[in-house]
């Protein structure tokens, strides 16, 4: 307990120091030139350090994800987790989706039920002690079916954060009430989908704002056509029966919600061009050609690999083909599972990493800024990491704030008895962490990165947040029919860091879709602001940079849904600053 003892005392000074920026003496329309490469030397090496600390947290949570003989393949793929603050107290709580119990065997045409407390979604608070308590009851957030991803965002701009939760069977729309209770507003909302087997399985969601009125729409994959049909696959011998490939069911289209603006959602997925049938799981938005519209890319599994492009006048092409980021590096298609959509090499355009399974390597495209991405994966060293390994929840995170984004993946295979055939791959498996080194080149840090690992686990879920504020970025993983682990950012070095809470009026209240650029000595880097990526998970919305030695950002450079451009200048780091959108001029 020493070491959270200290870090509490460095969040109560950290606390004080949050501050808000008016937009007076600081707005401007003009953009001014800045500088897309370092000046000086990276910062120097720092050895990476992290701690599970999911006892000290006092967090008791086992996902059910209810793994019976016949093998569903519904089993093998849950669940997500959510890192958020429901009651703006400054400290980032956590939610925990959760399955439901499945018979054995489970009848064709059946939309499970949770049968008791051990199937409930779970809503952690985190108290200042830096423990938590179990406050899902009191929430209203117990669920009913099988749960599988969450996604954040206050839809209503009240100022509370509000869940979407997918599942097996139909969705579930929590509005935040502001007094720490949620009411279940699906049906009102209309954001239920349909409920029907065989067309109801729901994946990853996204908040975003597709149209920039100022209200989140929110985007919901769904991942094949299915039910619990007794489909027998693998060897007829004991123990080698097997989950059966995706390749046997249907694709399916995913789901649009446009906010209405009156607690009401209208499904608009065709008139927006948004329904290319695929077999999503993971989601993530960025604007990939800078024309100030957000885009939103699909990881999909076993078929290509999915990029809408945003088209400004209301709708939107899948260019993934065209664009190079459908296939590998052999022109194949892979089990596409988690994303995400960030620059890591600070070129200013954004670029996409996405999972998949052992002997597929994870797939990372680099933005040529043409319009088109050129496949990194070998050239970046991760398909030399990863040919072995399976990921699900990934995110692009700069961990010891040295100014460039690492990657951080939870791994596991989907198949229990892997082993029998491949003894090479392993079901249980420990997360990856790779360090950038710079030039595009990533290294695997993670054997000198604490026994987190080492420890193998079946990793699903990967949300993000700096749970004590004290500017280091730390994870939550979920597992699949296990308990989850909260991960400790310990790193210690000298490096500075920003985290930028942006607040939005014109705009939407929660920012998502604002790109900012942040310019220091070193150069500039580029983020956009999203709770989405990874897999089935929501990661908190404030942005987090890491300056290496530079102790002030000569510009910040917000350009926010809305279409207004901020610029802000010298502004110290180490700090949580919270920055208001100005008004909008005529």
């Amino acid at each position: 307990m020493g070491g959270r003892q200290d870090k509490s005392k460095r969040f109560s000074g950290i606390v004080s120091a949050i501050s808000s920026i008016s937009w007076l003496g600081l707005f401007s329309l003009s953009l001014a030139a800045v500088s897309q490469s370092p000046k000086t030397p990276a910062a120097p090496t720092s050895i990476a350090a992290f701690s599970d600390i999911t006892a000290k947290s006092r967090i008791n949570f086992t996902a059910v994800a209810s793994h019976t003989p016949h093998k569903y393949l519904i089993e093998t793929m849950g669940s997500g987790v959510a890192t958020f603050d429901y009651d703006n107290d400054g400290l980032l709580d956590i939610f925990f989706v959760n399955g439901a119990h499945l018979a054995d065997p489970t009848p064709k045409g059946t939309i499970p039920k949770k049968s008791g407390p051990q199937d409930w979604n779970r809503l952690y608070h985190q108290k200042k002690d830096g423990t938590f308590e179990d406050v899902t009851e009191k929430a209203g957030l117990q669920g009913i079916g099988y749960g599988m991803g969450v996604a954040v965002g206050d839809y209503d701009n009240d100022g509370y954060e509000d869940l979407f939760v997918t599942g097996y069977g139909g969705n579930h729309l929590y509005r935040n009430n502001g007094n720490g209770t949620f009411s279940d507003v699906t049906s009102a909302s209309g954001t239920s989908g349909p409920t029907a087997p065989g067309e109801s399985w729901y994946t990853s969601a996204a908040w975003v704002d597709l149209d920039n009125d100022g209200k989140l729409d929110l985007m919901v994959l769904r991942y094949v056509q299915w039910d619990f049909d007794d489909v027998y696959c693998g060897e007829h011998r004991e123990g080698y029966r097997n989950y059966c490939h995706p390749d046997l069911f249907p694709t399916i289209t995913a789901l649009v919600f446009h906010n209405d603006g009156n607690g009401h959602f209208s499904e608009v997925s065709r008139k927006l061009g948004l329904d290319v049938p695929g077999k999503g799981l993971g989601i993530a938005i960025n604007d990939f050609d800078q024309d100030g519209h957000v885009d939103i890319a699909v990881a999909n599994d076993s078929m290509f690999e999915f990029l809408y492009h945003n088209k400004g006048d209301g709708s939107f092409e899948e260019v993934g083909l065209a664009a190079e980021v459908a296939v590998n590096e052999n022109g194949k298609t892979y089990a596409g599972m988690g994303i995400d959509f960030q620059d890591y090499d600070n070129d200013g355009l954004p670029d996409l990493v996405i999972t998949d399974l052992a002997h597929e390597r994870y797939a990372l495209y680099r933005n040529s800024g043409d319009g088109s991405f050129a496949n990194a994966t070998y050239v970046s060293g991760i398909g030399r990491f990863t040919s072995l390994h399976s990921g699900w929840g990934i995110h692009f995170v700069d961990y010891d704030n040295d100014g460039q984004k690492d990657i951080l993946v939870a791994q596991g295979h989907d198949v229990d008895n892997v082993e029998l055939n491949y003894p090479q791959i392993h079901y249980r498996e420990p997360m990856l962490l790779l360090r950038n080194i710079g030039k595009g080149v990533f290294s695997d840090v993670g054997d000198s990165a604490g026994d987190v690992f080492q420890q193998a686990w079946v990793s699903r879920g990967l949300a993000l947040g700096d749970l004590d504020n004290d500017g280091r970025m730390d994870a939550v993983v979920s597992t699949n029919d296990g308990t989850p682990h909260i991960i400790h950012n310990d790193t210690v070095n000298t490096n500075h860091w920003l985290i930028l809470n942006l607040v939005g009026h014109t705009s939407n209240r929660d920012a998502i879709g604002a790109q900012i650029k942040l310019t220091s000595a070193r150069g500039t880097q580029s983020q956009m602001v999203t709770t989405a990526g990874s897999y089935l998970s929501s990661s908190d919305k404030r942005a987090h940079f890491g300056l290496g030695p530079d102790a002030t950002a000569t510009k910040i450079e917000i350009r926010w849904p809305s279409g207004i451009t901020q610029i802000l200048t010298n502004i110290a780091t180490n700090q949580i600053l919270r920055i208001e959108e100005p008004p909008l001029t005529k």
